[in-house]
């Protein structure tokens, strides 16, 4: 039967999902109205991505409370992938809805151009737009910065490696998000000031494409840690110590750390107890540290093993 586990503690990704959404659906809606008022191409590359956007947390949110459930019977490694599972849904809706529509409209503008008014609107928009933006970045950042503290990682090293799919998606969206508002900005403005729709059509392809490119990270990562990422040397050094300081294993000759979900893994590892007790003495030993190693958040589940005498030892 399959161990049951508390649920891990929040960790406030959750809420900086929420607050994302909350910016994006605000943006979303703003942006379509300048669309419609100005005719601007880059505009309407915006709106798309903001809707894409908006829809995307809907696949965090759902990544985030799925894979938080506890393990039961018929999940004994537990739910934790599922988080990969639903922000892959979220990096293909940035692709499709966000990067394709944008360049495609860009395109269009190309061959059809428009004339586009209103110019002051659109600049009002992208004003809110960038501080709704800036707002949801801050509180992504401030968490990822965080995170990188604790594990001694630099703030965008720790988004790139990260075993939490959804932060690192908020993350990227909102930063290709600012990037975006200061293109679509130029766009409108070289629109107003040459009056050609061109730069304003080439803003549009310039936010498509740095959508997609955002999207195919996300995407490869979520593909990692679904095939089995190996955890970093940070990470494998961390547990082997905790494993070295504990009062009863004298060596450590194995160790396998496999994520099995964001900040979720599971350890098999190959130890020498202190001593040497009869065999069931040994076997309630195994149990108990495995036990105790299972009562730290990050450790699904923990599955130890007698080393024999002629295996070397791990040095770290």
């Amino acid at each position: 039967m399959a161990r049951t586990r508390k649920r891990t503690k929040s960790n406030g990704t959750l809420l900086t999902v929420i607050i994302a959404f909350a910016a994006n659906a605000l943006i979303a809606a703003a942006k379509s109205v300048a669309a419609v008022v100005t005719g601007s191409a880059s505009m309407t590359a915006e709106a798309a991505h903001s809707w894409a956007d908006a829809g995307n947390q809907v696949f965090l949110f759902l990544a985030e409370r799925r894979s938080a459930r506890p393990r039961d019977e018929s999940h004994p490694m537990g739910y934790g992938r599922e988080a990969y599972v639903w922000s892959m849904f979220a990096a293909f809706g940035l692709f499709t809805a966000g990067a394709v529509v944008s360049i495609m409209h860009g395109i269009q503008e190309i061959i059809e151009p428009e004339p586009a008014s209103d110019f002051a609107v659109a600049y009002v928009v992208l004003a809110l737009a960038f501080v709704l933006e800036g707002i949801s970045f801050i509180q992504a950042f401030r968490q990822t910065r965080k995170a990188a503290r604790e594990l001694e990682r630099r703030t965008l090293e720790q988004v790139l490696i990260s075993s939490d799919p959804t932060l690192r998606a908020v993350f990227a969206e909102d930063a290709a998000a600012l990037i975006g508002l200061v293109v679509a900005f130029a766009g409108v403005l070289l629109h107003q000031i040459t009056g050609s729709a061109l730069p304003d059509a080439v803003g549009s392809i310039v936010v498509g494409v740095l959508l997609a490119v955002v999207a195919v990270v996300l995407i490869d990562r979520n593909r990692r840690f679904l095939v089995g990422q190996g955890v970093t040397p940070d990470i494998e050094r961390s547990m082997a110590l905790r494993l070295l300081e504990h009062q009863d294993i004298a060596r450590l000759t194995y160790l396998h750390l496999e994520y099995v979900g964001p900040r979720k893994l599971y350890v098999v590892a190959a130890v020498d107890l202190q001593g040497d007790h009869p065999e069931h003495e040994v076997a309630v030993s195994l149990r108990r540290i495995e036990r105790e190693l299972e009562d730290h958040e990050t450790v699904e589940e923990a599955v130890l093993t007698l080393a024999t005498p002629d295996e070397a030892r791990l040095e770290f």
